[in-house]
């Protein structure tokens, strides 16, 4: 019993640890951000080419038709030379988005814009077969991809092609932004998040010579990058991040373009979110398991190596926030004495804070209004933290799965009553949800029981905990009642 008691809190000290080093990685990371010196227009801002390069847009939609319309009508508005550009539907839908999308692209076609549909009946590799099987008949040096909720500005391609004059340069990534980041709670959770990734630590990532990743979507790729790299594969659900790293270790560069920013639609729906961060969190430790030993052998600086580490681990922090909960009932009762010698992580708690107050205060905008989002977001994470954790351990076993798509509703920042819903775009209430409201519960009592013996300060932990359970099964619970009347 004595061995079994140190030995969970040598394990209490492991985790707390380890979780400080991600936050520690949150502080160093907007440090780096607020002494860069560099202008942030000036690679928006690059004299155009000679010769305008030929640019392919590919479109990967799956079952898409709130959101079709609007993109092709953006995608179709690009100033670009029109001989020199190619447009491609990658159409893998399985309901009417199909007939729509076939009625649009004869009308575009009609006007005599470039552009094709393609449509497959069997979704091998899901969006990355999409994409690979467009590139047989993709004529453009430069492959540019948005996804069906992404609405490009007209003036996106003459902001981004002029950095391929760089020919080491291999992809490049814009910045996402939001349609509807007032929508609902979660959106502005959601779109603070986001903000954090793109404005501090791609940022950071790309000034300073580490690997970034393509985000998936609004960026631009050189065909022969893709090609050399192994093309695109279908053996983790992140074919982004797999492909983004191949391409690095094969010497190729990445950029970031924070100031050229694409509107994109933040998933309203508690479960499609889950879903969505599930599918992410799933897909990046697939690559995990695939690229991390390469990439920590490989012939790069020490630092270099050591942040592709913690890039790539990154949801890692969910597994050890949700290990954190559960050991904190026993330790206490047994070892309380691991609390003394090492309290829950400050670092843990300082980084993340200071990397979105960072972010929020870039954008010039009321920093004390948009900071109001920010403990919603700690609620989010940690009411996740059972989800992401069933799927980073997935990811660690398993290759491929299924690629659950987020459903892309078209809304806006105001509710505004519409036709219903197709409940085919509904993602289905899972039965997770009934576990997090009992982690929740656990939360709270081991607050109560605890503070005695330990002193109140634990309370405020705990009640984080049981609030980010009880919101994400509650609101989840409340909006599939909503839908379900």
């Amino acid at each position: 019993m004595q061995i079994l008691i140190s030995l969970i809190g040598v394990f209490y000290l492991i985790v707390t640890s380890v979780l400080a080093l991600y936050g520690l990685h949150n502080l160093i990371t907007t440090i780096m951000y607020l002494r860069m010196k560099t202008p942030t227009k000036r690679k928006g801002e690059l004299p155009p080419p000679s010769e305008w390069p030929r640019v392919t847009i590919q479109l990967p939609i799956f079952n898409e038709k709130y959101t079709v319309e609007r993109l092709l009508q953006s995608v179709t508005h690009l100033d670009y030379p029109a001989d020199r550009l190619q447009i491609q539907v990658l159409d893998d839908s399985t309901d009417d988005t199909v007939d729509l999308v076939g009625k649009l692209v004869e009308d575009y076609e009609s006007q005599g814009i470039n552009i094709e549909l393609i449509h497959r009946v069997d979704r091998k590799g899901y969006k990355a077969g999409a994409l690979e099987n467009g590139l047989r008949t993709a004529t453009g040096e430069l492959i540019a991809i948005f996804d069906a909720d992404f609405v490009p500005k007209p003036d996106w391609l003459k902001r981004t092609v002029p950095a391929f004059q760089n020919p080491e340069l291999g992809c490049l990534q814009t910045r996402w932004g939001h349609t509807n980041q007032q929508y609902n709670s979660l959106t502005r959770a959601e779109a603070m998040g986001i903000d954090g990734h793109f404005i501090i630590e791609q940022t950071v990532r790309s000034k300073n010579g580490f690997f970034l990743n393509f985000n998936g979507t609004a960026g631009l790729w050189r065909r022969a990058c893709i090609e050399d790299a192994g093309g695109w594969q279908w053996d983790t659900l992140t074919e982004d991040l797999d492909l983004s790293y191949r391409a690095q270790m094969r010497g190729w560069k990445f950029d970031y373009l924070p100031d050229v920013v694409v509107p994109a639609e933040l998933p309203p729906q508690v479960e499609a979110y889950k879903k969505q961060q599930f599918r992410w969190a799933k897909g990046s430790f697939q690559v995990v398991r695939k690229l991390l030993p390469t990439v920590l052998q490989a012939k790069l600086p020490l630092k270099v190596r050591f942040m592709a580490l913690l890039h790539l681990t990154g949801y890692f922090v969910h597994p050890l926030m949700l290990s954190l909960l559960l050991l904190t009932l026993p330790v206490g009762l047994l070892v309380p004495g691991a609390f003394k010698i090492f309290p829950i992580s400050v670092l843990a708690g300082l980084g993340p804070p200071l990397l979105y107050l960072t972010a929020t205060a870039s954008q010039h905008k009321s920093v004390l209004k948009r900071l109001r989002s920010f403990p919603l977001l700690v609620i989010v994470g940690f009411g996740l933290s059972l989800s992401t954790s069933i799927a980073v351990l997935e990811g660690l076993f398993s290759k491929g799965g299924a690629f659950i798509r987020t459903p892309k509703l078209n809304v806006g920042n105001k509710r505004k009553s519409q036709s219903k819903v197709d409940r085919a775009y509904v993602a289905p209430l899972s039965s997770m949800v009934w576990i997090e409201i009992i982690l929740g519960i656990y939360a709270l009592v081991t607050g109560l029981i605890l503070a005695p013996y330990i002193g109140w300060g634990i309370i405020p932990w705990m009640v984080i905990y049981m609030l980010g359970f009880f919101y994400i099964a509650g609101l989840n619970l409340i909006q599939h009642g909503m839908e379900a009347s």
